[in-house]
């Protein structure tokens, strides 16, 4: 693995604790929604202050990085990059927000069978995305290959979903609810495939790779 300069370790370690914080959220969110645990979800929407208060400080910190003299093209490119993927984590991790929201409200003891077990699925999809996603940043690797096909897995689960609802099996606010969740898991995995794209974009592989 190439290394990067010793001033950007500070930044890697909090960039790299980011996607944890935002897989973490997302694993504990679903487990609220679909094991019926307000607390829990009401842990994760708390937490979410957490990612944001740690996007800002790593933002400061690049920013100083790169107003700093003598900062080589490499790392300039390195941590403008880190900026664009940024917002992509904050953005995720509100996403995980959004749901535990809705395990709050107990929405979970009020969808059909058929639509907490798409739901599930579509969680365990997004979740190895985001793990894939986070092991190529430390990894400096490129994963957009297989996150294009998972992604594709969880737009053929969201319109399995969006049928279920159309299918009037459950009150229309609450299909109009789980008509949110699964744009919010499909937002997941679209944030999943660009990050590796920007990650792919840091550490383009070489013609001897």
């Amino acid at each position: 693995m190439n290394s990067e300069p010793s001033q950007l370790d500070p930044i890697e370690a909090r960039v790299i604790q980011l996607f944890a914080l935002v897989s973490e959220a997302l694993a504990r969110a679903t487990e609220a929604l679909l094991g019926n645990d307000a607390s829990v979800g009401s842990a994760v929407v708390d937490g979410d202050q957490v990612v944001d208060d740690l996007t800002a400080e790593v933002e400061l910190m690049v920013w100083r990085q790169i107003d700093g003299e003598g900062t080589p093209g490499a790392s300039m490119r390195h941590l403008v990059g880190i900026l664009l993927i940024l917002p992509e984590l904050e953005r995720s991790g509100d996403l995980a927000e959004h749901i535990a929201q809705r395990a709050v409200t107990n929405l979970g003891t009020e969808m059909s069978p058929l639509s907490r077990g798409i739901v599930q699925r579509m969680a365990e999809v997004a979740l190895e995305m985001w793990r894939d996603a986070a092991d190529a940043y430390a990894d400096r690797s490129a994963q957009s290959v297989s996150l294009h096909e998972d992604d594709e897995e969880i737009d053929i689960l969201h319109d399995r979903l969006i049928g279920e609802i159309a299918a009037e099996t459950m009150p229309t606010a609450i299909g109009a609810q789980v008509t949110l969740l699964a744009r919010f898991y499909e937002r997941l995995g679209d944030h999943a495939v660009n990050l590796a794209r920007r990650i792919e974009m840091l550490h383009p592989r070489s013609d001897s790779d």
